[in-house]
């Protein structure tokens, strides 16, 4: 692109050239008005001059427009540093096939200086990071996730100055004219923003505000371009999600519209009897529209913690209960999880959601008994002085039904694409809160609503048939929703088709991907029949898909999306006459 500008830029110099403000004769008398060699040579001075003009100035162009300027350019380089020589040298040893434990301590390493690229750099790489510690596609190892992980909810923050200026400088008032207290600490920090707890002064509604960074609209506009442009020569297949992805994260710039985005999605799933109070599968936060600014959120606080950490701490929790320990099984979480699994012999796939329920009214009921004979003890024995009381157990010490958990939040964001026609493209493990637990009724708690999209009825319709053609394994449906919902390839190769939408909307499993690694798989699906035209509108709903698919993948509870949606697709068609 760059050559292309230098070439319009030449183009334009023998334009001006022709019609040069400092020639003092015109084009026809010009030789015969300058002495000899002097007047070419400064005819070619002139036009050195301006076309090193327009050339800088073309450059300066590219640099701003495609990089975000020379604090983008030092980014790029930065970036670049680092993911070409890693991406050779994952290519070789990809050629090579290389033992396992040479690609463990390449992941290690790589992962490692991966991270510290991001916490430098920060901006839209935090979100790549977040991809990986989400298991994106089922296409990262396990030391990659564990590394990334991090990045969930402990990115680096802003000192309170800043974010104190922030505030005043929106509201044009001082911080605690608006809030009656204002923590200094974050509660979190992502690629964005920060967000702090709070309390509003006009009726004292326990809020959190969610305060973006300065500038960094500039800086994720140059990495996603930066990133973009890598993709275009080392994984071309990217290309047309990120380019999707690019516009809708575009859309996080602004807070009044996020929470008005956040409004509307609340609405939906409240009319829906799916968000509420704590007998609905989940909880939305309310904005305060009226306190929100294009970079100041507030809404209502949802108390839990983030869903990994609950899963993981009930993990714990539960293998404790078995005598059994972290450290048993070298501080490897997932070895952990296997035996979880294999000690009630539920499948390799974990238990599903109905076994979880018989789990847990057992140890409940043990619960109860254990709480019954320690209070019969207690009003006894327990009422001699010196004598130590018995503790009761509560309901925090049952296990959380995971499966249930993947159920919910595949319903919830079903209904969100195929009914509304609103959803939330961004569901990342970072977003999910799981709250109540120490109630025992954990319930889904739903926030950052900043790539949100909206679908027409006829593309949603179009989905539908899509997700019962993928969910009935009915290839000519599937080929026939792909080409009406856009999709174009060279060879229009139905066999790709086919395979293109289960891994796109549906799922991802070695079987489907024939043991291959899945960037690898996709590569050679793209090389055997390039594709021309992704149909855009769905290319959030497919990043919902996966990311969802992830979560389970990382809880050992993989799903088939499209038979998840199958009943609410089947219903909105049958509702539309179909």
């Amino acid at each position: 692109m760059l050559a292309l500008r230098i070439r319009a830029a030449s183009m334009g110099h023998r334009a001006l050239k022709q019609r040069c403000p400092f020639s003092t004769s015109s084009p026809s008398s010009s030789s015969s008005s300058n002495s000899g060699g002097g007047g070419r040579a400064r005819n070619l001075a002139l036009g050195l001059a301006s076309g090193t003009i327009l050339t800088t100035a073309a450059a300066i162009t590219y640099i701003n427009n495609h990089v975000g300027g020379s604090d983008g350019l030092v980014r790029t380089v930065s970036f670049y540093s680092l993911a070409i020589p890693k991406y050779i040298q994952y290519r070789a040893h990809m050629i090579m096939q290389s033992p396992d434990d040479v690609w463990d301590e390449l992941h290690a390493e790589t992962s490692k200086a991966g991270l510290d690229k991001i916490m430098e750099l920060q901006g839209f790489y935090v979100k790549s990071g977040q991809m990986a510690a989400a298991n994106i596609g089922n296409a990262f190892p396990k030391i990659w996730q564990d590394t990334m992980s991090v990045l969930q909810d402990e990115c680096p923050s802003e000192p309170f100055e800043v974010v104190k200026s922030i505030v005043e400088s929106e509201y044009g008032c001082d911080l605690h004219d608006v809030f009656e207290t204002f923590e200094e600490t974050p509660i979190g920090a992502a690629s964005i923003g920060q967000v702090h707890r709070a309390t509003l002064k006009s009726d004292g509604s326990k809020v959190v505000v969610k305060v973006m960074y300065p500038g960094v609209e500039n800086t994720f506009r140059g990495d996603v371009r930066t990133i973009k442009m890598f993709c275009e020569v080392a994984q071309p297949v990217h290309v047309a999600p990120l380019i999707e992805i690019e516009k809708q994260f575009m859309t996080e710039f602004d807070y009044v519209l996020e929470s008005q985005q956040l409004d509307k999605v609340r609405k939906n799933m409240m009319a829906a009897d799916i968000a509420g109070d704590s007998s609905k599968l989940c909880a939305i936060p309310r904005p305060h529209l009226d306190l929100c600014t294009k970079r100041i959120l507030v809404m209502d606080e949802l108390n839990g913690n983030k869903l990994v950490t609950e899963l993981k701490n009930d993990m714990n929790r539960q293998m404790e209960r078995m005598n059994h320990s972290l450290e048993k099984f070298g501080g490897d979480e997932e070895e952990m999880q296997k035996s979880f699994t294999k000690e009630f012999a539920l499948g390799e796939n974990g238990p599903t959601s109905e076994q979880y329920e018989t789990l847990i009214k057992l140890l409940d009921a043990k619960r109860r008994a254990v709480n019954a004979y320690a209070a019969l003890y207690n009003y006894s024995v327990g009422l001699i002085p010196g004598t130590k009381r018995k503790e009761y157990q509560g309901k925090s010490s049952l296990p959380i039904n995971h499966a249930k958990l993947i159920d919910d939040l595949l319903h919830i964001h079903g209904h969100q694409v195929l009914v509304d026609g609103v959803f939330n493209g961004d569901p990342h493990p970072g977003n999910i809160l799981l709250l109540g637990v120490e109630e025992g009724k954990p319930q889904l708690g739903l926030i950052d609503y900043g790539q949100v999209k909206t679908i027409s009825k006829e593309e949603r319709l179009v989905f539908c048939r899509l997700i019962l053609a993928l969910a009935d394994d009915d290839k000519d449906g599937v080929v026939k929703a792909l080409k009406e919902a856009g999709y174009k390839s060279q060879k229009m190769d139905e066999d790709i088709m086919y395979t293109y939408a289960r891994v796109a909307y549906d799922e991802d499993n070695e079987t489907l991907t024939q043991g291959k690694h899945i960037q690898l798989f996709m590569e050679e699906l793209h090389d055997r029949d390039p594709v021309e035209h992704l149909p855009q509108q769905y290319i959030l709903a497919s990043r919902v898909s996966i990311l969802l698919r992830g979560l389970g993948h990382a809880v050992h509870q993989s799903r088939s999306v499209a038979k998840a949606w199958r009943p609410i697709a089947e219903k909105v068609l049958r509702e539309e006459g179909e």
